[in-house]
Order: C-alpha cells, then sequence, then structure tokens
C-alpha cells in the first residue's frame, strides 16, 4: 500500500490524500535485474515508481486546489517524471533528491554547480545524540535556481525544467553519528535563506508519515491480518487507515488546538466515561473543559503519568487509551441492554 497524508503546515493530519494498493509479481531478484536494464531507459508506466505519479492525480482530485497543494517526497520520488506532472497539473513539489542531474547546458551536474554557491545562512534544528540527548545542530544552508535536464534516455519525450536547488548541510562530520545533509529539490522559488528554511521544515513534516505508519503497523497490526482475498484485506487496511489517522490526529490537535473544546475531537461517550473514572486533578495543570484537558484524561487509560513536567501525550498512550475506552464503553452498552432484558 502506498499512500499520501495530507498534513498542515504545523504538523496536523488532515486525513489520506490517496492511496495505492497493488501486488507483486516477482519479489526477488529485482536487483540482478537492475544490473541487466538501465532504470531510467524504462518508461514511467512500466516501473513501480508510477504509482507516486498516480497518487499525485488523485491528490490534486480530491482537493481541486492544486496550486494550494505541496507534495513532500523522500528520495524514492526523485522522479524526473513526478516534476513533469507537477508542472502539468498546476501544483508544487519538495523532494529530497538522491539523483545528480545534469544541469545547465549539460557539460556538468547539478552536485557541480552547486559546489560554486556560498552559504546563505544557517538553520538551527534539535537531534538526539547516541546517548538519546538532544542536542541542537546548526546547517549551513544554500540554495540556487537551476537548469535541470531529463534523463539522457527520456530528454526527447520530456522538456528541461528550472528549479531550485536546497542544500542544509553540517559544516563538518560530528562524531558517533552521520553527517546531516540534506538536499532538497522544489519547484518554487526561494529568494532569501528564510525562504529556503520555509522549505526544509516543509519537508521534516514528510515524517507525519512514518509515524501514521507505525501505528497502522504496530497499534492496529495490519501486517499481521490474514484474509482470503486481497479485496477483504484492502477493505480491513481502509478501515485501519481511518483509526491510524485519527490517533495520529488527537495526538496532534492537543498540540496545535490545545484549549479547543473538547466537542471537536471526541463523542459524548469519549468524554463522559472519562469524567467517571478518572478524577479533574493530576492532568498536567491543564485547564478543565479543555481539549488537551479531556485528551490527557484519555491518554491516562492508556498509562499516561500526567505529571507536570511530562511532554504532551503521545501516539502510544493515545491508542492504548482508546483502545481501553472502546472496550469499556461496549461493555457499559452491554451492561445497558442486560438491565433492560431483565
Amino acid at each position: 500500500m502506498h499512500s499520501s497524508l495530507a498534513v498542515t503546515v504545523e504538523g496536523l493530519p488532515l486525513g489520506l490524500a490517496a492511496v495505492k494498493f497493488w501486488n507483486r509479481d516477482k519479489f526477488r531478484g529485482t536487483a540482478a535485474l537492475k544490473r541487466k536494464i538501465n532504470p531510467t531507459r524504462v518508461p514511467i508506466e512500466k516501473k513501480e515508481s508510477v504509482r507516486w505519479l498516480e497518487n499525485l492525480r488523485q491528490s490534486i482530485d480530491r482537493f481541486g486546489q492544486p496550486d494550494r497543494c505541496i507534495h513532500v517526497g523522500d528520495r524514492e520520488s526523485d522522479i524526473f517524471e513526478l516534476y513533469c506532472l507537477t508542472q502539468e497539473l498546476g501544483t508544487h513539489f519538495v523532494v529530497r533528491t538522491c539523483v545528480d542531474r545534469l544541469a545547465g547546458d549539460g557539460s556538468h551536474t547539478v552536485a557541480a554547480e552547486m559546489s560554486d554557491v556560498g552559504t546563505a545562512g544557517q538553520h538551527i534544528i534539535e537531534v538526539r545524540d547516541d546517548a538519546g540527548e538532544v542536542v541542537k545542530v546548526a546547517l549551513d544552508v544554500r540554495f540556487k535556481r537551476i537548469r535541470v535536464l531529463p534523463p539522457i534516455g527520456k530528454q526527447r519525450r520530456y522538456p528541461s525544467l528550472d528549479l531550485t536547488v536546497i542544500h542544509a548541510v553540517e559544516p563538518s562530520a560530528p562524531k558517533g553519528r552521520k553527517r546531516i545533509e540534506w538536499k532538497l529539490l522544489s519547484d518554487l522559488p526561494v529568494a532569501s535563506c528564510a525562504e529556503a528554511v520555509e522549505k526544509i521544515k516543509w519537508y521534516a513534516m514528510r515524517w507525519k508519515i512514518e509515524v501514521f505508519h507505525k501505528i497502522l503497523k504496530s497499534g492496529c497490526r495490519a501486517e499481521d491480518a490474514k484474509l482470503r482475498t486481497a479485496d477483504r484485506l484492502a477493505n480491513l487496511v481502509s478501515v485501519f487507515c481511518i483509526i491510524s489517522w485519527r490517533v495520529l490526529w488527537l495526538t496532534m490537535l492537543a498540540r496545535t488546538s490545545p484549549d479547543s473544546p473538547p466537542t471537536v475531537a471526541l463523542t459524548d461517550e469519549e468524554i463522559v466515561i472519562p469524567d467517571r473514572l478518572i478524577g479533574d486533578a493530576g492532568n498536567r495543570r491543564t485547564q478543565p473543559g479543555t481539549l488537551i484537558f479531556y485528551l490527557t484524561k484519555l491518554a491516562r487509560l492508556g498509562g499516561y503519568l500526567a505529571r507536570a513536567a511530562d511532554p504532551p501525550p503521545g501516539n502510544t498512550v493515545i491508542w492504548r487509551g482508546l483502545t481501553r475506552l472502546t472496550d469499556i464503553k461496549l461493555g457499559a452498552e452491554i451492561a445497558g441492554d442486560l438491565t433492560v432484558g431483565n
């Protein structure tokens, strides 16, 4: 399953924009096949990577406002056909690139042209070292608008594109971990270091799809599902996708809109039951009646300690709390039915 998650610039997941299911006829031997066939000369329609283009079209069809969408992808989505399609559809992209393509008049590459670009400024990020401690790292930021050429075997089919290349790199290699080196490609213009950092922050939102897949696999345990037909499996995974999105949505909503009323995200039963089970004291000093107040109670059902110095609840405790709340709600409904029957 190849999925596309829609998120705001603040990181709030809005739902899945597109999903593509497919089955491989051959699972092994693809590496040996690539040694015999040049992948750049194979039409995109005959490659699995066409799913990136299909999801792009599905997303645009669903939203209907292509100029407002920024499609973010990792190095697997560094596909020249994808860049051409975004121009055709009138949308935009920020992708982490892994291919050093020909640039300018074709006598040099993008990397060679970027080597002459000076540092425009620095961007400070936080990372964890080997000891698990959070440390701040300064990245040198460089950017330039470059004429990028299509692969040699596809130059008759696709035009050259004027794209913005952004590099965010640690000045020197640190001890104990790999050097941070982000090389991004975008169709959007960049005129300052602040605009380049904005695109870097957009790319950082790509990690939300990894969190979504973690909930899907570890929480819903989608990979353990064993059904008789592919259609049944697809239907089950589709339901799991909705559940996984809601867990991620609740987690991020507590951070982006903590003072909202709880009814924007929870049903009446999901508000009443935690009120009866968990007292109002000891909820990280959150304001009673707010969304974060009830999400903290929900997380406490999942084992969250809710100490004053604790960070906001994460996906795992929200998932456990929702699971337990569902069981309690089901038990209450059964007890009500039994009472009526007696």
